[in-house]
């Protein structure tokens, strides 16, 4: 890649400047795997030449990761360490943006006891639940973005050299992040404008339910909470700082009613999941609840990760996603959740955003519980999107209208 050194300054700049729009004197958390120092180091210059007041490295190491996994007490899946919720809360109160780096290795807890992993998981949740809350209440600004690491290139490139699968995989993120080493920024401006425009018309309509159908036996309704809101790229922290959350994003989400689905949902991309694939997944909902979940591959996976936490089977977001779109056109896999969610439209399991509700930012548990908001310590993605999906919406007045056609935007 000839222009390299021109994409990643631009990109580097783009996550900083725009995606986390760091203040002046504000902290800054970096999280990021072992063997993206360099880039960690890049990022951070940047952070102090916006004007941050200090720069805090949260440093991930997949290789040790997988040790705790394998030799660690049996007691230490059922512990979180206080004195990283101590830190996250620490930070967290004193207002610190934080960029976080999604780049793990997708097989990097393979062949791991599940029970192992929902354990570490459930302990992880609860203990910072309150650090999890100031984030999807956009308290603080954060962004998740990616950076290449090999095992993970190589994962997503097979059948190459460990340098041109890095190599590929950098002009994926650079190419899905609307990075082309001009001005990354003016080029979101227009891509958060454009999305803006859709996310109106949505708001506008105020669906009391929408339908899913395709070709590949999905046909779900999920009736909508009143006064829900759809949200796309830009968002604005609670101190009033525009920020960009998932660099890239396609997608504009909202929140479903939490007993509100009843129908059938299929799989269109596999689901990784804490190193394994849960794929080609069926899932039939009643009265806002799974009754039924079925995969042909680690369905016992799928039924724990069901089970795991209350709430957990039932929806916590509904996201479109045009099929036409860059991520979804470049048919590559990323076995990455920041980037295969934008390439389908998707659901999630357990947790809402509080945000997706007027004035649920502000609103307590009981709440946003009483308005239909589901509130769970899972929050998982999973991909539905087809080039055949017909999405139709429901106005409190009875008329029907044509949301998606043929897998894109109908409007």
């Amino acid at each position: 890649m000839t222009n390299f050194e021109t994409l990643l300054k631009d990109y580097v700049r783009l996550l900083v400047r725009v995606g986390l729009n760091v203040q002046k004197g504000q902290k800054v958390m970096i999280s990021v795997p072992v063997e993206c120092a360099e880039i960690a180091r890049l990022a951070a210059k940047e952070a102090y030449d916006a004007g941050a007041g200090e720069v805090h490295m949260r440093w991930r190491d997949d290789v040790i990761g997988r040790m705790w996994y394998d030799h660690a007490d049996d007691k230490a899946f059922d512990e979180f360490p206080a004195w990283t919720k101590l830190m996250l809360d620490t930070l967290s109160e004193d207002g610190a943006a934080v960029l976080s780096f999604a780049a793990d290795d997708p097989e990097m807890l393979l062949g791991v006891d599940a029970d192992k992993i929902m354990r570490s998981q459930a302990s992880a949740r609860k203990a910072l639940e309150g650090y999890q809350q100031k984030v999807m209440n956009n308290e603080v600004q954060w962004t998740v973005a990616s950076i290449p690491t090999v095992k993970w290139a190589k994962k997503v490139f097979p059948g190459v050299s460990e340098d041109e699968a890095i190599d590929k995989l950098w002009k994926a993120i650079f190419d899905a992040s609307r990075v082309d080493g001009n001005d990354a920024a003016a080029n979101w401006a227009k891509h958060k404008q454009d999305l803006g425009a859709r996310a109106k018309i949505l708001n506008d309509y105020q669906f009391t339910k929408l339908r899913f159908m395709n070709a590949a036996g999905t046909d779900l309704e999920i009736a909508m909470p009143n006064n829900h809101k759809w949200i796309c790229a830009g968002e604005r922290s609670r101190g009033g700082v525009d920020f960009l959350a998932n660099i890239p994003t396609e997608e504009i989400f909202t929140a479903p009613h939490k007993d509100g689905a009843n129908g059938r949902v299929v799989s269109t991309l596999p689901l990784e999941y804490f190193g394994n694939l849960i794929e080609d997944f069926v899932v039939d909902f009643k009265d806002g609840k799974v009754v039924n979940a079925t995969a042909k591959k680690n369905e016992d996976l799928l039924k724990k990760l069901l089970a795991n936490v209350p709430n957990a089977d039932r929806l916590g977001e509904i996201a479109l996603v045009p099929y036409n779109s860059p991520i979804s056109n470049s048919k590559v896999l990323f076995y990455n959740t920041l980037f295969d969610e934008n390439a389908s439209c998707h659901l999630a399991f357990g947790k809402a955003y509080p945000s997706c509700i007027k004035g649920g930012d502000k609103m307590s548990k009981d709440e946003l519980t009483a308005v239909g908001i589901n509130d769970s310590l899972e929050h998982t993605d999973f991909m539905v999107g087809s080039a055949d999906m017909s999405i139709k919406g429901y106005t409190a007045e009875g008329k029907e209208v044509d949301v998606f056609v043929n897998g894109n935007f109908a409007f």
